[in-house]
């Protein structure tokens, strides 16, 4: 098969793409490459002035480019289900959603909302987000939800003690979040599926990308770790543009069709070109999947009214 680039995305014009986390890393090459196919895309950062000054970048390198700003922190519901309803009352239609923003391996400490960091972050507010734009996405023919999901994720999910709190290491709580992630592109597909809706949901890995994560893990780190991520990762790491090569590939690929896991397909998904990784279907436990979904609803309070009305419908 033919080495995938950004050379083969068409024209997005009349697109409207969100990309949560896109000041910065694999957010950002996103937003660079899909504003200079004409999509119209939306900065959903944080930090307004972080994301005002990518806008500005990408600007520079693609004058007249559709960018626009949001603010959304994902350690805050209040703040998602404000952006969220921003999102709802600004725009006629949503394209492609990726859930692209993380935290990795940080030290123990809850979000606004009292749930452990990574999790929340990593999972319940894109959760929560996605959920809240169902309506939209649903709403816009062959729209797209892209996951970002980890080559760290642990395979498990521990609902006895899902916020640290009795145990808690920062690779232990990431991997935890990035199986989670796992599970609900998976999980959503299956649900989009059974409604017959054209919206799909896919999940993809950048493998391992020299980004703003690791440099943020390493200063948090143990001298052993930071050693590691700071002088021995970069020199097996791809650029952040590589590692945004998978999602890029899961949202525009005509290849794509819903319930896939995208990452790098060479070292053993570390680096490379993207490609379907077939076995991460096994990965897929309905049972867990299910569980983890109705753990999302009363954690999040937002229970995919949209999705549950078209099923009745």
């Amino acid at each position: 098969m033919a080495q995938w680039t950004t050379d083969a995305i068409p024209s997005l014009q009349g697109q409207v793409v969100l990309i949560t986390g896109a000041n910065i890393g694999l957010g950002f090459e996103t937003a660079r490459i899909l504003a200079a196919r004409d999509a119209h895309v939306i900065l959903a950062c944080r930090d307004l002035a972080k994301a005002r000054k990518a806008q500005a970048n990408i600007l520079a390198v693609t004058p007249g480019a559709r960018i626009d700003v949001l603010q959304l922190d994902l350690a805050s519901l209040t703040s998602v289900k404000t952006a969220a309803a921003h999102v709802q009352q600004t725009y006629q239609r949503l394209d492609l959603l990726f859930n692209n923003a993380g935290v990795m391996a940080i030290p123990k400490q809850d979000s606004t909302d009292g749930f452990e960091m990574q999790f929340a972050v990593n999972y319940l507010g894109h959760f929560a987000l996605t959920g809240l734009l169902l309506s939209l996405l649903l709403n816009t023919p062959q729209s797209r939800v892209i996951t970002l999901t980890s080559q760290a994720r642990s395979g498990k999910v521990n609902f006895a003690d899902l916020q640290g709190d009795q145990h808690y290491t920062p690779w232990g709580a990431y991997g935890q979040s990035k199986t989670a992630d796992l599970l609900f592109a998976f999980e959503l597909q299956q649900r989009l599926a059974q409604i017959g809706a054209s919206t799909i949901s896919v999940a993809a890995h950048p493998g391992y990308a020299n980004t703003n994560l690791q440099q943020a893990t390493a200063d948090s780190s143990s001298l052993p770790v930071r050693i590691g991520l700071k002088y021995i990762g970069p020199l097996f790491a791809q650029s952040a543009a590589m590692g945004a090569l998978p999602q890029l590939y899961a949202a525009t690929s005509p290849e794509i069709h819903g319930g896939e896991l995208v990452g790098p397909t060479s070292l053993g998904g570390m680096r490379g070109f993207p490609g379907v990784v077939s076995e991460a279907q096994k990965e897929y436990d309905r049972p867990v999947a299910a569980r983890l979904w109705d753990v999302g609803v009363q954690l999040t309070g937002v229970d995919y009214a949209a999705l549950n009305a078209k099923a009745k419908a």
